[in-house]
């Protein structure tokens, strides 16, 4: 059997063809790298994931303090959820730069492609703003009633602007993870989540509360990030080298990005649809809040774990090994899953789930063995993202897209099983999670194994015809 992955000399005479730059003259080190340096690349970026989840709660405070109260949270909430849909499109913005932006006519291209993007999807969310429009999405589709669907218009409206800063600020964190400098890349996104802790304080005690103010409290920390983001880049930016004269279009990145960004849609669908299995199963009342209780502490994890794409594009695989990075990535995964077990155990579980959280005491066995069972989600979440970093290192996007289709199908068929074992809810979902993140992987690595074969055969048929020509 030829070895895994043998199509890379292929991709890499396309990429010099293209002036894209190849694979090996994006890593030019001498041997693999340590685990100690892809540790070093890796946490930046695992405390940067963790700590966005934090930015929300925080604009909580103000929004809910306004005249509309818990209402303005919540329509703040449907218009943030419309909003992360619409930016799904550019899911995978982020892999694109990381490939295509590694020369300096790459980047800028890459730049332009993003901004283009940026606009449509800005577009997109403009026009379902519009009162006739948004009043049919939030009042009519979502059913939101008066109060909350007017909070909901205007905070849409209002984070247009928002919308765009997030894809402006793409470009730069990529120069910076293309350069290997995570540790500066999420140096800007903790300052803008220390800067929104601070803007909520200062709202708060002067009164400016509600959805306004929430909106801006959310925008204008960004704005700062993407103004630091902006100054860590420019050395690496200005340092990087000139391909040949023939660079990626708009439409070449574009086709790159939408299978990506359709998988990454198709993978957010995964928790509305565990959420209605979970719902049909035996006392939902009680078994919904114990699994949502202990993956608020899994989902963070399982994100920082998801960082493991970032490490495969930023160190070249040839350098890496199959096996050097699948071992990483368990070992990232296993460490990850243990974090949230600390909190199950006496007395931190009945400080935090019992006191804090409210759960009854009598659910807490409950959430112990459902914690226990999501401790695998970030392992299996660590090593499908080491594949889908192959596949987008390849030039693959499709692959992706069919690994997550696959990671649907498993998560809907494993709960419709569930449900026919009679299966608790809270064992349902990180039973669903877990084999839908195993067969997303598994259909990753055996779509570029059969490509590797395929192209093996290929090389050894023309070898043979080169030879007989030779001989002849």
């Amino acid at each position: 059997m030829p070895p895994m992955y043998v199509e890379e000399d292929t991709e890499e005479q396309k990429a010099k063809e293209k002036g894209l730059g190849s694979p090996k003259e994006a890593c030019q080190e001498s041997g693999s790298p340590s685990t100690k340096v892809l540790l070093k690349f890796f946490v930046p970026l695992a405390l940067q994931a963790t700590s966005q989840s934090l930015t929300y709660p925080l604009v909580a405070i103000v929004a809910s303090r306004g005249e509309a109260g818990p209402a303005g949270l919540a329509g703040l909430a449907q218009s943030n959820m419309v909003m992360f849909l619409l930016s799904m499109l550019g899911a995978g913005v982020p892999s694109a730069g990381m490939v295509f932006g590694r020369t300096r006519e790459g980047w800028k291209a890459f730049f332009r492609m993003n901004a283009t993007l940026g606009l449509l999807v800005c577009g997109l969310q403009g026009l379902l703003s519009i009162p006739p429009i948004s009043s049919a999405l939030f009042g009519g589709l979502i059913g939101l009633p008066p109060t909350i669907e007017h909070a909901a218009k205007t905070s849409l409206a209002g984070t247009i602007v928002l919308q765009f800063l997030f894809y402006l600020r793409n470009p730069y964190q990529v120069a910076l993870l293309v350069a290997r400098e995570s540790g500066k890349a999420s140096a800007a996104t903790l300052m803008r989540i220390a800067l929104t802790g601070l803007l909520t304080v200062v709202f708060s005690l002067a009164g400016w509360v509600g959805v306004g103010p929430a909106v801006i409290c959310l925008s204008l920390p960004v704005l700062v990030e993407v103004w630091a983001s902006a100054i860590l880049a420019r050395p690496y930016i200005q340092k990087l080298e000139r391909g040949d004269s023939s660079v990626p279009g708009i439409s070449q990145m574009v086709q790159f990005v939408m299978p990506l960004s359709a998988g990454g849609l198709i993978l957010a669908l995964s928790g509305p649809l565990l959420g209605a299995f979970m719902a049909r199963a035996p006392e939902p009342e009680r078994t919904l809040p114990v699994y949502y209780l202990a993956m608020g502490l899994t989902s963070p994890m399982a994100f920082s774990a998801s960082r493991i794409q970032s490490v495969v594009l930023a160190f070249a695989p040839q350098r890496l090994g199959g096996r050097q990075l699948s071992s990483f990535a368990f070992k990232v995964g296993l460490v990850l899953g243990m974090i949230p077990l600390f909190f199950i155990l006496p007395p931190l579980a009945e400080i935090y789930y019992v006191s804090l959280q409210k759960l009854p005491t009598a659910d807490l066995p409950r959430l112990r063995v459902t914690a226990l069972v999501l401790a695998a989600v970030p392992i299996f979440v660590a090593l499908r993202s080491e594949k889908e970093g192959m596949a987008a290192w390849l030039r693959r996007p499709g692959t992706v897209l069919w690994g997550q289709v696959a990671h649907v199908f498993a998560l809907v068929s494993l709960c419709l099983l569930a449900l026919q074992m009679g299966l608790p809810g809270h064992l349902i979902g990180p039973l669903g999670l877990i084999s839908g993140n195993i067969c997303s992987r598994s259909t990753i690595h055996w779509l570029l194994s059969k490509r590797a074969q395929v192209s093996g055969r290929g090389e050894a048929e023309k070898s043979k015809v080169d030879l007989s020509h030779g001989t002849g």
